[in-house]
């Protein structure tokens, strides 16, 4: 299946969506990938996607309003990625509730795994293919640092600066 994709503007540069098909998705397009400017690992487009401004007109139409800050939670159909693990830990990331945060420790406890398993969840973490609308930018360490995040410590500064959850 080809993959679609569209770069559209935000507070915190230029996002790259990739997409395919989806008959259940709201708008017809399941989200594969958003990817923030410079992100570690971050998407990059390939030979043989179609550029598709618009597939991407709803998932556009969410992200315009979570960075208004009219929008606290996204409406969007994901793509099956990663390891059963994986999926476990993205699923808790996406019950942080907007303007709030939440430790890798408490991650680690809400799927199941030991102290020692703190390191696989922050792993995990770092592989979210969909930045800011699966909110990983929401876990801070035990000590409220910000810590670990793909699309970098000031993006992350940035969204939870939007959401009110960084204290003054």
């Amino acid at each position: 299946m080809t993959s679609v994709y569209e770069v559209v503007d935000s507070p915190l540069g230029e996002l790259l969506l990739v997409g395919r098909t989806s008959a259940t998705a709201t708008g017809g397009t399941a989200l594969i990938s958003l990817s923030l400017p410079g992100q570690k690992g971050g998407a990059v487009v390939q030979d043989g996607w179609r550029r598709d401004p618009s597939a991407f007109e709803e998932i556009g139409r969410q992200l315009s309003s979570y960075f208004a800050g009219r929008l606290t939670r996204f409406d969007i159909e994901y793509a099956d990625a990663g390891t059963p693990f994986q999926r476990r830990v993205w699923k808790a990331l996406e019950d942080v509730p907007y303007g709030r945060t939440t430790t890798y420790k408490e991650i680690a406890e809400v799927v199941g795994t030991s102290a020692v398993g703190v390191r696989a969840v922050g792993t995990a973490i770092g592989r979210n293919p969909l930045l800011v609308v699966r909110p990983c930018h929401r876990v801070i360490g035990t000590d409220g640092a910000l810590r670990g995040y793909a699309g970098g410590l000031e993006s992350k500064a940035r969204l939870l600066g939007l959401e009110g959850a960084l204290a003054s």
